[in-house]
């Protein structure tokens, strides 16, 4: 399947071979990594872990300063051994390094880059000034290491891997059914993720980059008032005139009904498609998406389909 549009897509970045070293880093807040479990767990799969300094550091809610924070960032990306990068947890902290990351850098070396939550800032960030893809998807410790359902694994492996190619379904698992809050075929850039964090980058040089794009969101811990000031915030800055589709992921601790008439009530007036309960985010299974990649989205038939490859062979 050809790409339908001629929307510059976002650059591949190299396919995860088999037995590839991953990095781990924490850029935003600390946890209590069991490193034996993490590197058993991945040499399961065929791969080693290289954890990086700041995994292993806390300062108050943050895993360590801003310098070791930017450092493993920087470096993890520098390593030509590593072939992709997952976070260890989200929490806070990632907005505090955008001014200070070389983003040429991080372009010379794309790699596959993993991770959500507060993660969401680097996603934004990096889809900006350096244009390569990235993947909102699991966490070493919530996700990995925390016995979720098979599918957030096959997900994860599935794209860093390059399994799925331009014209593939991103497949969802019907037990977990999805609701069509607003029909139609919208094709674009997938990019979002946290509504939070993109909502704490407005007004920024590191707020999202609406234009022509399919906007993912997901949250938890905000109430459906909260929710609402968010989308509004967006709407009042202008963002939402420039999409071309939403894909709404798990919001939790919300009435779905209530949640799917805000964003029907939010969204009706732009005419787009809106495709809600897309597991992805803080919840099980967490499925891994490609950010900054071409997709298209069909809300009536309920399917993601991809325009681009995601990642390309070495």
């Amino acid at each position: 399947m050809e790409p339908t549009h001629t929307l510059n897509p976002h650059h591949p970045v190299p396919a995860l071979p088999p037995e590839g070293l991953i990095a781990v880093i924490a850029p935003a807040g600390p946890a209590n990594l069991e490193t034996d479990k993490a590197i058993q767990w991945m040499r399961a799969r065929g791969h080693e872990l290289r954890i990086f300094p700041g995994v292993y550091e806390k300062d108050g809610y943050l895993a360590g300063s801003d310098e070791v924070r930017l450092n493993d960032l920087h470096a993890a990306f520098a390593d030509p051994e590593v072939k992709a990068i997952i976070c260890l947890r989200g929490g806070y902290g990632t907005p505090r390094l955008l001014d200070r990351i070389d983003f040429d850098l991080l372009r010379r070396n794309a790699k596959p880059f993993v991770g959500y939550s507060d993660i969401t800032a680097l996603h934004l960030a990096i889809s900006r000034y350096a244009g390569f893809v990235t993947f909102h998807g699991p966490l070493l410790n919530a996700d990995l290491l925390g016995d979720k359902e098979p599918p957030t694994v096959t997900s994860f492996f599935s794209l860093l891997r390059g399994q799925l190619k331009a014209g593939s379904v991103l497949s969802h698992p019907a037990a977990y059914p999805l609701t069509t809050v607003a029909p139609g075929i919208a094709c674009g850039r997938l990019l979002g993720g946290n509504l939070s964090m993109i909502a704490a980058t407005m007004g920024t040089p590191y707020e999202i980059d609406a234009e022509g794009v399919i906007l993912l969101v997901e949250d938890i811990n905000e109430p459906l008032y909260r929710i609402d000031r968010l989308l509004t915030q967006l709407r009042l800055a202008g963002t939402l005139t420039k999409l071309r589709g939403v894909l709404v992921g798990d919001i939790a601790g919300v009435d779905v009904e209530a949640l799917n008439k805000l964003f029907k009530q939010t969204f009706e007036p732009f005419g787009i498609p809106v495709l809600s309960g897309w597991r992805s985010g803080h919840c099980d299974p967490n499925l891994t998406l490609p950010m900054g990649a071409l997709v298209r989205l069909d809300a009536g038939e309920k399917r993601l389909v991809l325009e681009q490859d995601v990642v390309v062979g070495r």
